[in-house]
C-alpha cells in the first residue's frame, strides 16, 4: 500500500485522514489490503497465473511446505522464468514465507486468508452470487459470534435492490419481464430461505446490540416481503394468460408469436420487417430562419377558404355480433369443483396430486392464494376459489407421494374455517 504521506493528498490541505472511521478500519487491515494488491496489480493474466500458483501452493494440506525443486516439477506447464517471477513477487510481498535454514517455501498468515477469501467467493460464482456470497457470511459470523454489521447492512441493500426489481416488473404488465423475474426470484429462493433461518437464530441472541438487531429485523421482514411475491407473480401471470389473443385457430397466441420474434437475431428482426416501414426524409438542410417565414405566412399571410357548415351522415347501428368467449381455467375449475365438496379436515396430497407435475404444481400455486384479500376482489374462478372458506396449514416435513412425476410434496391439510 502507499506510504501514509501520499494518503494525505487525496484530502483537503490540514484534514487528517486518520481521523476518519472508514480509513482507519483499512489501515488496520493493510496486511491483508497489501496481500489483495499484490494478487490483483497488473494485466489480467498476470493476475490469473499468480491466483492459479497461490491456490495450488495452497492446496497441499498435507505438507504445506515446498520446495523449489518440487515447486518447478508441480509447475512444469509454466514458463520457468515466469515461474520464478511470480514467486518473487509473492515472497517480496510476504504472501510467502522462505525458510533459509531449510530451503523450503511457506505460505504466510495473509496469503491463506487471501484464499479462503478467494475460494468463498469462487463457490458463488453461478447464479446470484452477491447474495448467496453475503448470506454465506452473516451465516459465518453468526455461527462464530462476531456479526458483521457492515455485512448485515450490505444483505439488506441486496434484497431490497431485488424486491424494486420484482415490483418493477409487476407494474410493466408485460408477461415476459414478469416471468423473468419469477425465474430470479426461484433462483435465490433458497439464499432468501437460507437467511431467513440465520437471521431468527440472530434475534433470538440477547448478547448482540440494538443496532444489529435492528439491521437483522430490516432484513427478516425484507425476505418476507420477497418470499410473498411468489403468489403474486402466480396471479398476475394467470389474469395475462386470460387475455391472450389468439390467431384464429392456428391454436397460437400473441405470446407465441412474441417468444418467437424474442428468438431472432438482429438480422432476421430486419429482414422481416423490410418493406414494411416507411420512412419521411428529416428537412435538416432547413435553417430556423426559413422556418420562421414560413410560419409567419401560415399563420399571418396566406389566405384562407370560407368555412362551410356540414353535417356528419346519420348513424347505423352496428352488426349483431356474438359474444366473444373468454378463455377457461379448466384445472382452476375442477379443483373449485373439489375444493367446494370438502368436509372436515383433508390432507394437502388427497386435494393437489394430479396426472401430472405442472397440473400439480398449478393446482398448489392456487391454494396458496387462500385468504388473499385482493385475489378475492377479483371476478374470476380464481376468485370464487380464494373467497371458499377454507385455511391451509403446512408442516416443516414432506410426503413423498406414489406418483410417476412428484417425488415429495409439503405435508400439510385443508380445514374448513
Amino acid at each position: 500500500m502507499q506510504n501514509d504521506s501520499f494518503l494525505d493528498d487525496f484530502f483537503r490541505p490540514g484534514f487528517n485522514p486518520l481521523e476518519l472511521g472508514g480509513v482507519a478500519s483499512l489501515l488496520r487491515a493493510r496486511p491483508f489490503l497489501d496481500a489483495f494488491i499484490t494478487l490483483f496489480r497488473g494485466g489480467e493474466d498476470e493476475v490469473l497465473v499468480r491466483l492459479l500458483i497461490l491456490r495450488e501452493i495452497g492446496a497441499r494440506a498435507e505438507a504445506p511446505r515446498w520446495s523449489p525443486q518440487e515447486l518447478q516439477t508441480h509447475f512444469a506447464y509454466i514458463n520457468p522464468v515466469k515461474l520464478d517471477t511470480v514467486l518473487k513477487r509473492l515472497r517480496d510481498n510476504g504472501l510467502l514465507v522462505w525458510d533459509s535454514d531449510e530451503q523450503l517455501y511457506d505460505l504466510a498468515e495473509s496469503g491463506r486468508v487471501a484464499l479462503a477469501a478467494l475460494s468463498t467467493l469462487i463457490q458463488f460464482a453461478e447464479g446470484d452470487a452477491e447474495l448467496g456470497y453475503l448470506t454465506a457470511q452473516v451465516a459465518a459470523g453468526q455461527a462464530m459470534g462476531r456479526v458483521s454489521a457492515e455485512t448485515l447492512q450490505h444483505l439488506l441493500a441486496r434484497l431490497n435492490e431485488l424486491h424494486r426489481t420484482f415490483e418493477d416488473a409487476l407494474e410493466s404488465q408485460s408477461e415476459f419481464q414478469i416471468r423473468g423475474a419469477q425465474q430470479k426470484l426461484e433462483s435465490v429462493w433458497l439464499w432468501v430461505q437460507k437467511g431467513t433461518d440465520v437471521m431468527r437464530m440472530i434475534l433470538e441472541d440477547d448478547s448482540l446490540d440494538l443496532v444489529t438487531l435492528n439491521q437483522a429485523q430490516a432484513i427478516a421482514y425484507a425476505q418476507s416481503r420477497m418470499l410473498r411475491l411468489t403468489g403474486v407473480f402466480q396471479r398476475r401471470l394467470s389474469e395475462l394468460a386470460a387475455q391472450r389473443v389468439h390467431l384464429g385457430q392456428s391454436g397460437l397466441t400473441s405470446t407465441n408469436v412474441a417468444d418467437w420474434l424474442r428468438g431472432l437475431t438482429q438480422e432476421a428482426l430486419s429482414d422481416l420487417g423490410r418493406d414494411l416501414l416507411s420512412f419521411h426524409p428529416e428537412p435538416l438542410f432547413v435553417t430556423s430562419d426559413e422556418m420562421l417565414d414560413v410560419a409567419e405566412f401560415e399563420l399571418v399571410e396566406r389566405d384562407r377558404p370560407e368555412q362551410h357548415a356540414s353535417t356528419l351522415p346519420a348513424s347505423d347501428a352496428a352488426p349483431v355480433t356474438s359474444e366473444l368467449e373468454v378463455e377457461r381455467l379448466l384445472e382452476a375449475e375442477a379443483l373449485h369443483e373439489e375444493l367446494a365438496q370438502l368436509v372436515g379436515e383433508t390432507a394437502l396430497t388427497d386435494v393437489v396430486l394430479a396426472d401430472t407435475y405442472n397440473q400439480t404444481a398449478y393446482r398448489l400455486s392456487l391454494l396458496a392464494l387462500l385468504g388473499d384479500a385482493d385475489a378475492a376482489t377479483e371476478t374470476s374462478v380464481v376468485a370464487d376459489l380464494v373467497r371458499l372458506p377454507l385455511r391451509l396449514e403446512t408442516e416443516d416435513a414432506l410426503d413423498y407421494p406414489d406418483h410417476p412425476e412428484v417425488a415429495a410434496i409439503t405435508r400439510g391439510r385443508l380445514q374448513k374455517n
